[in-house]
């Protein structure tokens, strides 16, 4: 672990060495909070986030695995101990794998919702448990998808363990408001990261996607900057909700039956 820290507010953003976790992790970085940077393997991609932060940020490096649920949270626990709390916890890292229902395997299955799901929802418990003593409040931040509201081929297991954490954001937030601690979830649609296919520096605009109504997938910084104002005073009044960017995707679901219906 590598530390930097005077005592603010601490922010401790998952699967953050690229994509939307570098990028909120750096939004919040810019909002005036020490961040962790958490990641799974890529330790040098973790750096480059720090690297990206404004000077003197700060920045504390740690590794977690969530396909370990049980050692993650405790790492979550752990790091929450030595920073002196966790004022704002998002969840950023998991997997997006496609197998069709009849195609699915209990392995492949089981390894996306502890990734997905177990884990997630284990590290929030511990951020939040950290944040109840305190008493200072606080903010979880569950990173969805479209796909926690609508289905995909071959989503099986991501839109399940995506549903469940929505639900599970919900109750969180209902259980934890007594406590001044708002829980959310954040939907991202597409959006342009390597976990997409699409590399680092590419610019979204430059990605055509007809299909959606702006025409493109989404930047990461657009989605780190609703994580960022979750995370901020301003939003103390905003809990148990589901937030949506997706460009306008989860609009076209009639659009395919809308064409066919015109053309009769």
């Amino acid at each position: 672990m590598t530390t930097e820290n005077t005592r603010r507010s601490t922010a401790f953003v998952t699967g953050a060495s690229s994509g939307i976790g570098r990028a909120t992790a750096v939004a919040l970085a810019e909002a005036g909070h020490h961040v962790v940077v958490g990641y799974r393997a890529d330790e040098e991609g973790a750096r480059r986030t720090a690297d990206a932060m404004p000077p003197g940020a700060g920045a504390t490096l740690v590794r977690l695995d969530l396909g370990d649920p049980r050692a993650a949270a405790e790492t979550v626990r752990r790091t929450a101990e030595e920073l002196g709390g966790i004022d704002v916890f998002v969840n950023n890292a998991g997997v997006n794998r496609r197998a069709d229902a009849l195609e699915e395997d209990a392995e492949g299955w089981q390894r996306l919702l502890d990734v997905d799901l177990t884990g997630p929802f284990l590290c929030a418990r511990a951020a939040a448990a950290s944040m109840v003593t305190a008493g200072r409040g606080g903010r979880i931040i569950n990173v969805t998808s479209v796909h926690e509201h609508i289905p995909i081929r071959g989503g099986s297991a991501y839109c399940a363990a995506k549903a469940a954490l929505g639900a599970v954001t919900k109750v969180m937030a209902l259980e934890l408001a007594e406590h001044g601690i708002t829980v959310n979830s954040v939907a991202p649609g597409e959006t342009a990261t390597p976990m997409n296919g699409v590399p680092e520096h590419t610019d979204a605009a430059d990605v055509k996607r007809p299909a959606i109504p702006a025409g493109r997938p989404g930047r990461p910084r657009e989605v780190a900057a609703l994580i960022a104002h979750l995370a901020s005073p301003a939003a103390a009044y905003t809990t148990g909700v589901s937030l949506t960017v997706d460009g306008g995707l989860s609009l076209m679901a009639a659009i395919p039956n809308q064409g066919y219906a015109n053309s009769l």
